[in-house]
């Protein structure tokens, strides 16, 4: 089997690992029925129960197991406070007290770029709701009607944060204050309880329902596609990842007791996440509550002096910043299979953009590194190419005198391969070492949120979406058509003609990559091109002394 053989073969297996994967995700059972549908329907429970605590508790009564259901859209008389931040546009409904919508306010929206990114929502494009309450006899849950300040609560100029007060009656006469606290630059919302019995519990869960936060579009074409579900962290058993058809079928396995830790729901390139302190003991639970509808969260113990408090971060996957705020939180940002390869990859990255100011000229600043990282396989491998093109006429020769006798000519082959020191499976080492860092690459423009939106020159706005008038895979086809003009020509005329339409190929599925991924190939192409025709030069001119 020669280099051209192996070549198509590593394509060909990359294709079906490719397919297999999206097979896979495409055949996760899905409810056709649509988000806002779901809350219309009267038999849909709305946010799912109240959950009950298997923590011990003291002085707490019986814990009802369920709680009348109610609508999930905006409740007709429900009072709403809108909060505007530097980060968020939010609103925080009466009905429970949960925030109903947050908008992102540094992130323009996927389709429409003069809007901002919605990330909570109550029935615009998903369910995805940030609920708290209290667990107990005659305390309010998320299903209570709080009493809230409506209308405009803003964060003014020098004020570093803003609190919304919330208020309910509790069964013995007193009363329970939910308030949530917003801080400036800051994606963390701080949820305070007080005035809960001693021995309560409160719960702290994220409901949303299991569709991607928006299409994927190009990802689909490498058979990718980006988690969307809960995840819970503890130290003990670390980053764990749930499927809503896990959950759905019953099956999901996950910590359910433990000391410390959080719990999240991730989508791409957004999370949000509830983090209670460490050292406090925690049960966190998820169940379906309703037609493609889905609760995740942690039921903590209240403290002896009647308070609970948690913080809520909800925002972009910003790694560097998701590390310092808790443990494995930058985990959440999804780099598939291939995670020790991209989590370098982006760090390296990321030093450079520091550097230089703009993701387009990090990513060529990253490719002429690795360029330089494998040079001396490289090199290694352009020379046995340069000698197999020398020795094309031989080979083309000893097809012509044995062509009727393939074992015959095989043995030639290798004879004359022996003879001439010549390794001619040695071209394909490059291809080897790039699919790997390739796909890791893809992961890291496709997972990373620092890449969304980011622009590098000219028309390319976005170097995690295809370029929009197809330049650069273009220009990345014309480099690879001069790489297969400066590699040994295949003696068979079939494979030769295969060799050549292998440009045209790869272009027609470039069209459509991130035009970060195209610039690292087009970059990558440039200089393997100058180092082989460098190589290849020298080594004909050896020849022919």
């Amino acid at each position: 089997m020669d280099n051209r053989r192996l070549i198509l073969l590593l394509v060909f297996s990359f294709s079906l690992i490719m397919l297999w994967d999206a097979w896979q995700k495409q055949s996760l059972p899905k409810s056709a029925t649509s988000p806002v549908a779901a809350v219309s329907s009267a038999a849909a429970p709305a946010a799912g129960v109240v959950p009950t605590p298997t923590l011990p508790a003291a002085g707490v009564g019986a814990v009802p197991a369920t709680v009348p259901a109610a609508g999930l859209a905006v409740v007709p008389g429900a009072a709403t406070a809108r909060i505007k931040t530097d980060l968020y546009v939010a609103e925080i409904s009466s009905q429970g007290g949960d925030i109903t919508r947050l908008e992102l306010a540094r992130h323009p929206d996927t389709e429409d770029k003069s809007k901002h990114f919605v990330l909570f929502d109550n029935g615009g494009k998903h369910i995805y709701l940030a609920q708290s309450g209290l667990i107990g006899d005659g305390l309010p849950n998320h299903k209570t009607e709080w009493k809230l300040s409506a209308g405009d609560h803003v964060l003014k100029d020098g004020e570093s944060q803003l609190e919304v007060r919330l208020e309910a009656d509790a069964a013995n006469g007193g009363k329970v204050v939910k308030t949530y606290v917003f801080h400036r630059g800051s994606y963390q919302i701080e949820v305070r309880h007080e005035g809960a019995a001693a021995g309560a519990h409160a719960y702290y869960q994220i409901t949303r329902d299991g569709k991607p936060a928006e299409e994927q579009g190009s990802s689909m074409m490498m058979g990718v596609v980006t988690f969307t579900g809960p995840a819970i962290f503890t130290d003990a058993e670390k980053y764990q990842k749930v499927e809503f058809a896990d959950i759905l079928k019953n099956k999901a396995k996950f910590t359910q007791k433990a000391d410390n830790g959080w719990l999240a729901m991730v989508q791409h390139y957004f999370v949000s996440a509830w983090l209670p302190a460490a050292g406090v003991a925690r049960e966190f639970y998820m169940r379906k509550v309703g037609d493609d509808l889905y609760s995740a969260g942690v039921i903590l113990p209240v403290a002896a002096d009647g308070k609970s408090t948690v913080s809520l971060y909800a925002g972009p996957q910003e790694q560097d910043k998701l590390e310092k705020i808790a443990p494995g939180l930058d985990l959440v940002v999804d780099y598939g299979w291939l995670t020790v390869i991209a989590a370098p990859l982006f760090w390296v990255l990321g030093a450079i953009y520091k550097m230089v100011g703009n993701w387009g000229w990090a990513i060529m600043g990253l490719t002429l590194l690795l360029k330089l990282a494998f040079f001396p396989l490289s090199a290694a491998s352009y020379k046995s190419m340069a000698k197999m093109r020398v020795l094309t006429p031989k080979l083309v020769k000893l097809k012509e005198v044995y062509g009727d006798d393939k074992q015959r000519l095989n043995q030639e082959m290798m004879a004359l391969y022996k003879k001439e020191k010549v390794n001619p499976l040695g071209g394909c080492l490059p291809v080897l070492v790039q699919i790997p860092v390739f796909i890791a690459l893809y992961w890291v423009l496709l997972g990373t949120v620092e890449m969304r939106n980011a622009p590098w020159l000219g028309w390319i706005t976005d170097l995690s979406v295809k370029d929009p008038y197809y330049v650069l895979p273009l220009i990345m086809g014309a480099t690879m058509f001069i790489q297969t003009k400066l590699n040994p020509t295949p003696p068979d005329p079939i494979q030769a003609k295969v060799m050549l339409f292998m440009p045209i190929m790869f272009t027609g599925m470039f069209l459509f990559f991130p035009a970060g991924l195209v610039l690292y190939w087009t970059v990558n192409n440039v200089l393997s091109i100058a180092q082989q025709w460098q190589i290849t030069r020298l080594v004909e001119a050896g020849e022919k002394k």
